[in-house]
């Protein structure tokens, strides 16, 4: 059998094979360096820029620094809303050697409770160690002054300073200034929709209530900032430029701090709001409602405990001044006459016979007037001087609601008076439209008959009806109720002008003095429902009373405030003003379930006229 020979290599082709081999790695190589060279051009000379800015944002850091809040002074120039320092032990656990022993130690100086030692212990496990935390809030000059003294021994261990709002005042302007509370998210949200985010990057606090709230854009300033340069742990290695932050505005208010605290002294337990108004212009003097509560509970965080004690029955939350509904009762007495005179239904010298109770023709009901035996023949003049409920009655049932209800509206009642705090109701002047949109039912003429005497469907805020007086006391001009005067900013002071809302016009003017006369004879007159309570001063005041009923009292039954429960019994009201000849100021006073308002509106006045002389010449009428 023939052998085959075996096959001899081909040394010409597999040279062949690795050269083309050879050729695609060196293409692929060259490729891939052409890449990589094509990068770092891109990244060292393209984007050169962009990598050094955001070198310097790892390198260099913004703080933002919170600005002062704008301070608040009365109309004399008393701070009623300052900025106070508050002092916090804060410790940067880094520089501690031994944590727990020098907790233990400090002790012996400090007063901290477990709570709060372990709040700071969780609070260092989510930090870094470097960045201080707080290990007890708001320290008292005594711990402060003892840990000064042995601060040596606590290295790592400092006190700090900000500031915090801080209200001298307490509950007596409470319901006016409002307060200020730590930021919420839902408040955050709130301006970072308005575009206003930025400028609360280092704020704490903003205004829930009142003035702080109304006014917070102004109050607030803008925030400053910090450059400083960092390592690359966020440790803060030098300061290299600042922005001072700029302070918010100081505000003026209307208001006179002695009146408020005239107005929480004669109250004292009893529940009700007090307002005095400056009839030139609307500014409000006093604005207090009662119970009240010390705002400063809320600044840096209300216990539950203290909360709770304020959700009581009493309910000093609300503010009164501007959110308590009330029967307005006889003090629209006036405003109704006005409206009668304007409608012909009565004038100067018509006389009609109270028996001491009014009836609808066809109607067995009687509506009863508060003196049983009634008052007689009753003229206009005396309707008003001895609140003669017989007669608004019929005048209430011969002009009809919707007469009322428009004329009243002119007056404010039923909408907001435009004050410039937020927390502000409406109440309820009834119309037909009204009943219907509340309760589906049509108005009735007996319906109209309560409104006659400010009762029945018909509530009102004590502001309101501050309000309507004064716009009938200046013959119908209307300047809105307001708080702040002047918003100074360094040197500049800047007066608020508050335009006046257009005025109730009559069809004959003397109607509006017909009815300042007859106040004025419920003050001056023997007979007149506020005699009393304004003998021997030495201005000349008018003004008009008011009781509502908070029960109904079944026919033929007498009123018997001891028989009743005592949030039963009737609410009283005073309206005034004086002096009578040149209305300086208006008193309105709201009392729940007690009387004696007349007596408070006599210590305003008092007070005022001490404080501010002017012409007190009197008119003695007889």
């Amino acid at each position: 059998m023939r052998k085959h020979r075996p096959t001899i290599r081909d040394h010409s082709a597999e040279a062949n094979l690795f050269a083309r081999r050879a050729f695609v790695g060196f293409v692929f190589v060259t490729i891939l360096v052409a890449v990589l060279l094509s990068n770092l051009y891109t990244i060292q000379v393209d984007d050169h820029q962009d990598y050094q800015t955001r070198s310097n944002d790892n390198r260099i850091k913004v703080i933002p620094i919170a600005p002062n809040r704008g301070l608040i002074y009365d109309r004399n120039g008393v701070l009623l809303a300052e900025n106070k320092p508050v002092y916090n032990l804060e410790v940067i656990p880094e520089d501690v050697d031994d944590l727990d022993a020098s907790l233990s130690a400090l002790t012996q100086f400090i007063d901290i409770s477990e709570q709060q030692k372990n709040d700071f212990l969780d609070d260092i496990k989510h930090n870094r160690r470097f960045k201080s935390q707080v290990l007890k809030a708001r320290l008292n000059e005594q711990e402060v002054a003892r840990f000064s003294v042995n601060q040596h021994k606590f290295p790592g261990f400092s006190i700090e300073a900000r500031l915090a709002r801080y209200y001298p005042f307490a509950d007596t302007l409470t319901h006016a200034l409002g307060y200020v509370a730590k930021l919420n998210k839902k408040e955050l949200a709130q301006l970072e929709a308005q575009e206003q985010g930025t400028n609360y990057r280092a704020t704490h606090d903003i205004g829930k209530l009142g003035i702080e709230k109304y006014y917070e854009q102004l109050l607030h300033g803008q925030v400053g900032s910090q450059r400083v340069e960092v390592n690359n742990r966020g440790r803060v290695i030098r300061t290299l430029s600042m922005t001072p932050p700029q302070p918010g505005n100081d505000l003026v208010l209307t208001l006179d701090v002695g009146l408020q605290q005239i107005a929480q002294h004669a109250l004292k337990d009893m529940r009700g709001a007090v307002i005095v108004m400056d009839a030139k212009d609307g500014g409000v003097l006093a604005l207090y409602s009662n119970p009240s509560y010390d705002p400063n509970l809320f600044v840096h965080g209300i216990s539950s405990k203290n909360y709770k004690a304020l959700l009581n029955p009493d309910r000093p939350l609300i503010n009164r001044t501007t959110q308590g509904r009330y029967a307005p009762a006889s003090t629209v007495k006036p405003h109704m006459a006005v409206l009668a005179l304007e409608e012909g239904l009565v004038t100067e010298q018509t006389s009609m016979w109270d028996p001491g109770f009014f009836q609808i023709p066809n109607v067995d009901h009687k509506w009863r007037d508060w003196k049983r035996w009634g008052h007689g023949h009753v003229d206009v003049y005396k309707a008003i001087e001895e609140s003669c409920d017989t007669y608004f009655y019929d005048v209430s049932y011969r002009l009809g609601i919707t007469k009322i209800s428009d004329f009243m509206a002119q007056f404010g009642y039923g909408d907001l008076t435009g004050i410039d705090i937020h927390e502000e109701t409406t109440a309820i002047l009834p119309s037909k439209e009204w009943k219907e949109g509340r309760f589906k039912e049509s108005w009735w003429r007996g319906d109209t008959i309560s409104v006659g005497i400010g009762q029945g469907y018909w509530t009102a805020t004590p502001l309101q009806i501050a309000n309507a007086m004064n716009i009938l006391v200046n013959r119908g001009v209307n300047h809105p109720p307001h708080l702040v005067q002047v918003v100074k900013k360094d040197n500049d002071v800047t007066q608020i002008n508050n335009e006046d809302k257009p005025p109730v016009i009559l069809k004959d003017p003397r109607h509006w003095q017909v009815a300042l006369d007859a106040m004025h004879n419920t003050v001056q007159k023997t007979s007149g429902t506020a005699h009393r309570a304004f003998k021997g001063t030495n201005y000349d005041s008018a003004g008009k009373t008011g009781t509502a009923q908070i029960v109904s009292i079944a026919q033929g039954e007498r009123y018997d405030a001891k028989s009743l429960k005592e949030r039963q019994r009737d609410n009283t009201i005073y309206v005034g003003f004086a002096p009578y000849e040149d209305p300086r100021i208006v008193v309105s006073v709201v009392l729940e379930n007690n009387h004696g308002g007349v007596q408070i509106a006599r210590q305003l006045m008092d007070y005022y006229f001490a404080a501010n002389p002017v012409n007190l010449a009197r008119n003695n009428t007889p």
